[in-house]
């Protein structure tokens, strides 16, 4: 059996002007803050002398390769983000950035936003477009039957209210 893992999918290539903020926002704090931080306490460490047995010098490296790691990738991610700001001809349809509240069977109520693969909370209501729930919502007029498979069986919702902040 290989280690070889075939790349994840990125996602759609879809971000709100919110995300896209934070994304920035994470890369600044990374490239200007954290690995400068990092970087002096590895060169302190190094000054120390033995690096093969310097638990600080061999964390420090450890952190600086997951930093730039993380900032290649934010790089390279927010160069293919297309930022979604306008609001859609036709806000009376579910489409991307949409603020969307769900009645099921039972009478409870929750609400989502549709938002980019980057940006997905679930604490927060924020869903990925390329979650079948997203998928099942798009296009759809309010009072519509949104009818999603899940583990658990397939689940019923009724669009009660659509909004775009």
């Amino acid at each position: 059996m290989s280690r070889y893992r075939p790349p994840r999918t990125a996602g759609t290539a879809l971000i709100t002007a919110e995300g896209e903020a934070r994304l920035r926002a994470e890369l600044h704090e990374l490239w200007h803050v954290r690995r400068p931080q990092v970087t002096q306490a590895v060169s302190e460490a190094a000054a120390l002398g033995d690096r093969s047995e310097n638990a600080e010098y061999i964390y420090g490296k450890k952190m600086l390769r997951e930093i730039d790691s993380r900032v290649r990738f934010l790089t390279k991610r927010l160069e293919s983000l297309k930022v979604v700001a306008q609001r859609p001809s036709d806000p009376n349809k579910v489409y991307f950035g949409a603020w969307v509240t769900l009645e099921d069977e039972q009478g409870e109520q929750t609400r989502y936003r549709i938002v980019g693969p980057d940006e997905l909370d679930l604490k927060s209501g924020l869903i990925s477009i390329d979650s079948p729930l997203a998928r099942a919502l798009l296009g759809k007029s309010l009072d519509a039957e949104v009818r999603v498979a899940t583990p658990t069986g397939e689940r019923l919702w009724y669009l009660i209210e659509i909004d775009y902040r």
